[in-house]
């Protein structure tokens, strides 16, 4: 009996030996996933809400988060991407600056294994595209702008177009938005169409343009970034007025809080939810991973809506 104890002891052993062996394997073949994000700017309030969103999601899944922001500059994005690649990560995110520069580096990411979506702009050749058709973005934005011009000011207005044009993917965003004042205002005028996407930017502008064109009343950004710096604009030089419009897009909530100060000029924008945009590429990345990639590359469209301040106030639309 002492013999079969001892031996069944000694098979008892071994086995725990093997387990512990094995264990190491177990852990590094369940291995904690990493992605990463290049945002092509990350003071633009927007991008906090998707950044928000992406970190969130990625911490909800288990998932390490890494972005990186490229402050508006082509070199450091491609530098960016390039060490994501380096670093061997799971799947990259990308905000594009400029297409062309980062579609080679998306094939290099393919060819490491690495699940690629772009985000917002497009870059053709991703795994996956959660993005917005641009023009159809600036006619919403225009459409908000064209309604407060029809409603309010007897369809005639000087207009004050703060764009996006130094990003070559959104410069349609501005066509929509002009297209659609013109078309459905025939008596606005657009005094000015400038690329201005930061507050700093957008505040710059509207100073400089209401020095030659006093009579402004509709001033409309590509985004809330820079609508925001014209509304300080227009709220310092004391052009504030019951019938002035400021109006943007992406529904940030430094715009959602400028539509509750007392007197404010700040009417409208168009909510394409930044935040679960944030999310939903973070899923996409996921379910490629846990899938296998789409043979063709999958485009997912946000969705827009228009917000008024008039829904803001009366507790209608909340974020």
């Amino acid at each position: 009996m002492c013999g079969k104890t001892r031996g069944l002891a000694f098979i008892v052993v071994i086995l725990m030996v093997v387990a512990i062996c094995a264990a190491p394997a177990a852990i590094a073949s369940e291995k904690k996933l990493r992605f990463g994000f290049s945002i092509m700017q990350l003071d633009n309030p927007y991008f906090i809400s998707v950044n928000k969103g992406f970190v969130e999601q990625c911490e909800k899944l288990g998932i390490e988060p890494i972005s990186v922001d490229a402050k508006y500059d082509v070199a450091k994005q491609v530098s960016d991407v390039e060490n994501f690649i380096e670093q061997k990560l799971d799947g990259i995110v990308i905000a594009p600056i400029d297409e062309k520069a980062l579609t080679p580096l998306v094939d290099q990411a393919k060819a490491a294994g690495i699940m690629v979506v772009s985000e917002a702009q497009r870059i053709e050749n991703a795994h996956g595209l959660y993005t917005i058709d641009e023009y159809q973005y600036g006619q919403a934005i225009g459409e908000n702008a064209a309604k407060w011009i029809n409603e309010k000011l007897g369809g005639t207005a000087e207009v004050i177009i703060i764009s996006q044009d130094n990003v070559e993917p959104v410069i349609q965003r501005g066509n929509g938005i002009q297209d659609t004042i013109e078309q459905n205002c025939p008596g606005a005028t657009i005094v000015a169409r400038q690329a201005g996407d930061t507050p700093e930017l957008g505040m710059k502008i509207v100073e400089s343009v209401l020095q030659n064109y006093p009579d402004v009343k509709v001033i409309t950004g590509n985004n809330d970034s820079g609508a925001l710096g014209g509304y300080e604009a227009v709220m310092a030089m004391g052009k504030a007025s019951d019938d002035f419009y400021v109006g943007g897009a992406d529904a940030t909530p430094e715009a959602i809080a400028k539509m509750k100060e007392a007197g404010s000029v700040y009417r409208a924008t168009v909510d394409i939810l930044p935040y679960e945009a944030g999310c939903n590429v973070v899923d996409m990345l996921y379910r490629y991973i846990q899938e296998g990639p789409p043979a063709e590359p999958e485009v997912v469209y946000m969705t827009m809506a228009p917000v008024w301040q008039e829904d803001v106030l009366s507790g209608a639309y909340t974020q």
